[in-house]
């Protein structure tokens, strides 16, 4: 008889430790502009969070512009056109067996977050909370 394998509850251990050295690794590449790129240099990048696969193979970092402005699809091709770049100066610095391949995609939750604020700011939603949810 075969064990029960239990469902993944989310990422290993060590596949947050190397996607937090990745994300701090990307910030000090970003921040010290090593990355030569006009929309990279004009609108900024963020890296909030890097996410690895169970055999860190590939990771998915999400950005956002800095600038509020900026164009998040416009940054998100820049940065996959110098994915390569970027890879080889990180390589380096972690000191890893394989450097995942680095994709690079734009984090949404912020403006999920922001959208729930706002439908719970609605007063109808209020009148449906009752007094004891005020602010």
């Amino acid at each position: 008889m075969k064990p029960i394998r239990k469902a993944a509850k989310g990422p290993s251990q060590r596949q947050l430790r190397v996607g937090e050295l990745i994300r701090h690794e990307l910030s000090a590449l970003f921040m010290r502009g090593d990355v030569m790129d006009p929309i990279i240099e004009k609108t900024g990048v963020t890296v909030l969070e890097v996410a690895t696969t169970p055999d860190l193979r590939s990771a998915t970092a999400y950005i956002r512009p800095f600038q509020p402005s900026g164009d998040g699809d416009e940054l998100v091709e820049a940065l996959m056109r110098h994915r390569k770049f970027i890879r080889g100066e990180l390589t380096p610095k972690l000191q890893m067996k394989f450097m995942p391949e680095i994709k690079f995609r734009i984090d949404n939750s912020l403006d999920y977050a922001s959208s729930i604020d706002a439908l719970l700011a609605d007063p109808k939603v209020k009148a449906d909370l009752g007094p004891d949810h005020e602010d």
